[in-house]
């Protein structure tokens, strides 16, 4: 699929590898060793859609260069929200991937990204962010709190339900649609990000 906001995105992924090219090539080697081995210990990010995810950056400014998220930094985009992921947070985001966008019935994300359904489409993806920062290890351990299941308010206002399988981390949504954690803990200055294979529905 092609979409409008799409262009915006790709013009912000470009125009952050500009600005990193304007970094001295010490500058740049430094940035990146804290990012490898960061100060608290926690082990170097994961790849995501391709491309290195760096903790010192924040969730929009990783997103716009994963291959693999472009449907979602272009709904981020339209519906506004370019702001709120870019400020300090924190934020635990549960990121679908493209594949799970396109999954959903067809039309759905066209119809999303008009501009009169705005409001909708910042429904669906605040949806997705928890406030605070959620890595794998804290969300097993409020699960296992929370007797096999942890309950976890959303920015939206409903909460979904995060469980554990044999293959990791489930998150299940108000309708019982459930997404599988694919990348956990991919660190950000402002959150951690979570990749899943579903999209999640209020």
């Amino acid at each position: 699929m092609t979409f409008k906001p799409l262009a915006l995105a790709l013009l912000s992924a470009a125009s952050l590898s500009a600005c990193m090219g304007t970094m001295s090539t010490h500058d740049n080697a430094s940035a990146m060793a804290a990012d490898v081995m960061p100060a608290n210990g926690m082990p170097a990010n994961p790849m995501v859609g391709g491309a290195a995810m760096y903790a010192s950056k924040d969730i929009i400014d990783n997103a716009v260069n994963s291959a693999d998220h472009t449907t979602l930094v272009a709904a981020v985009k339209a519906a506004g929200l370019v702001d709120t992921l870019k400020s300090p947070g924190p934020f635990t985001v549960f990121a679908p991937t493209n594949a799970a966008f396109a999954a959903l019935p067809a039309g759905t994300v066209d119809t999303l990204l008009k501009p009169a359904m705005e409001a909708d489409l910042t429904k669906v993806l605040t949806y997705h962010v928890v406030p605070g920062a959620l890595d794998a290890a804290a969300l097993k351990s409020q699960i296992a709190a929370g007797g096999g299941k942890a309950e976890l308010k959303t920015v939206q206002g409903e909460s979904l339900t995060a469980t554990e399988s044999n293959d990791g981390i489930v998150i299940t949504d108000s309708k019982g649609n459930a997404a599988m954690v694919t990348i956990a803990d991919v660190r950000q200055s402002n959150g951690v990000i979570h990749v899943i294979d579903k999209v999640l529905m209020p």
